[in-house]
């Protein structure tokens, strides 16, 4: 296993909101997301989501239901429903998994108030009623819960992310 997963690479083109799972083979998987609202940008406290080459620095979340609601990359013991986000309405859900981003690139995404593993982004489930195709999001990458799912079985912690435009 540990050779299948060394080659994989995932690319994030905001432009066009999709993630694309490759390997040496070729493209494997394409998935729709949905970006920060505010674009594409590496500042501190900007809810732009970072540009530049970075990798998966954890993995959040292994078996856990589809739907779990995490706070603080902590599960809160909730399960998302159309009732629980009409007690919530502008909270920000970051549902069944996590892949927390690490920028590679000191300066660019890496360090000082450019680092994106310190503004806590992560490619992370959404409520399925979210559009994939819009920018929408407060810095992550939004997924679908059964797409998260998918894409976190297919990556290790250490795997390649490219973010452009």
């Amino acid at each position: 296993m540990r050779d299948e997963v060394a080659d994989v690479r995932l690319t994030v083109d905001l432009g066009h909101q999709r993630l694309i799972l490759t390997t040496s083979v070729g493209t494997v998987c394409t998935y729709p997301v949905s970006s920060a609202a505010r674009g594409a940008g590496e500042h501190n406290a900007s809810h732009q989501t970072p540009r530049g080459a970075h990798r998966i620095r954890a993995k959040i979340g292994s078996n856990s239901p589809i739907g779990t609601v995490f706070k603080g990359r902590r599960p809160t013991g909730e399960i998302y429903s159309p009732e629980l986000a009409a007690v919530s309405p502008r909270r920000d859900w970051i549902l069944t998994r996590i892949l927390w981003l690490c920028g590679c690139e000191p300066g660019v995404n890496r360090f000082g108030n450019v680092d994106t593993m310190r503004r806590y982004i992560y490619i992370h489930g959404t409520p399925d009623s979210i559009d994939m195709s819009q920018p929408g999001s407060i810095g992550c990458i939004r997924m679908t819960n059964a797409d998260v799912i998918d894409l976190f079985e297919r990556v290790a912690v250490g795997t390649p992310v490219d973010i452009h435009e």
